[in-house]
């Protein structure tokens, strides 16, 4: 159910904010996961601002989402990242989820990379592993948790927009071309995006396995569905942060710290990934 609708003047007064707050001007958006909120502690020559400043922002709730937007340079590209973002299981509903996605834009963000903390379905994939998204799965938009319901306006994006490319492949190839260059394994897969807050049962990680799923978390598929909607290119990553589990009675359990414990041995890996995907930006600019 819709709680709130947003008009293209309140992404334009959002984004004319920032841009009194912030010299740079940038053309490539990144949304930090639970965990990987260190990457933006290295850009250079930065602006912070807190989501709580800025007009319309949502305000993330989560333990490892710090609430700021961080806009600056590093590897010689001007950057706009998102340390932290705000979820459909906090209380917000998926307009507000994708403002800032809107607000970008707005702001002439041009490229967005998305990243997550996940769940790994896939067998093959083991906790500390990086998954590129190649198509994703959004169940609560199938479902009729969809920001694009309701009056569509024809300058934001196109009433029915084609998701068959909703992750871009030249900015897929780059990330492949990069992860062999730095020695890292990179898995490849499907993203399947739930409500969260719990935590999958035993049947349904069955389920979502049966359905074709590689990775499952709380975030980004709509993220994306929005950012495509206004004509941006998108690259999503997952880190997998635990293994599914698939059946009843195990010892094992999974947990919100695990995944921050395990953001630990990830962060090394996304950082590079991203800093050398970032470095070799004009090749796909």
């Amino acid at each position: 159910m819709k709680t709130k609708q947003f008009s293209r003047q309140d992404f334009q007064n959002a984004a004319e904010f920032i841009a009194r707050n912030t010299h740079h001007r940038p053309r490539i958006g990144l949304v930090l996961g639970s965990g990987f909120g260190e990457f933006a502690e290295a850009i250079e020559d930065a602006d912070i601002i807190p989501y709580a400043d800025i007009p319309h922002f949502p305000r993330s709730t989560v333990e490892g989402h710090k609430g700021r937007l961080v806009i600056g340079r590093m590897e010689g590209q001007t950057i706009m990242v998102m340390q932290g973002r705000v979820h459909f299981y906090e209380g917000f509903s998926m307009e507000e989820v994708t403002f800032p996605i809107r607000v970008m834009r707005a702001f002439g963000v041009e490229s967005l990379i998305l990243t997550n903390a996940a769940g790994g379905l896939n067998p093959e994939f083991r906790t500390g592993d990086i998954m590129m998204i190649e198509d994703q799965i959004n169940l609560l938009g199938l479902v009729g948790n969809n920001p694009l319901m309701g009056p569509n306006d024809p300058e934001l994006g196109p009433r029915f927009p084609d998701m068959s490319t909703l992750y871009d492949r030249r900015m897929r190839e780059l990330a492949v071309s990069v992860a062999a260059e730095i020695g890292l394994t990179l898995r490849r897969g499907v993203y399947v995006g739930l409500s969260g807050p719990a935590f999958e049962t035993p049947a349904e990680v069955r389920m979502l396995r049966a359905l074709g799923a590689d990775a499952t978390g709380m975030s980004t598929t709509n993220e994306s569905l929005v950012a495509r909607h206004g004509g941006m290119r998108v690259l999503g990553f997952s880190g997998i942060t635990n293994e599914a589990i698939d059946a009843i009675d195990t010892p094992r359990v999974t947990s919100h710290e695990e995944v921050l414990e395990t953001g630990k041995v990830l962060v090394p890996r996304m950082v590079g990934l991203l800093r050398g995907i970032l470095r070799r930006w004009d090749e796909v600019a």
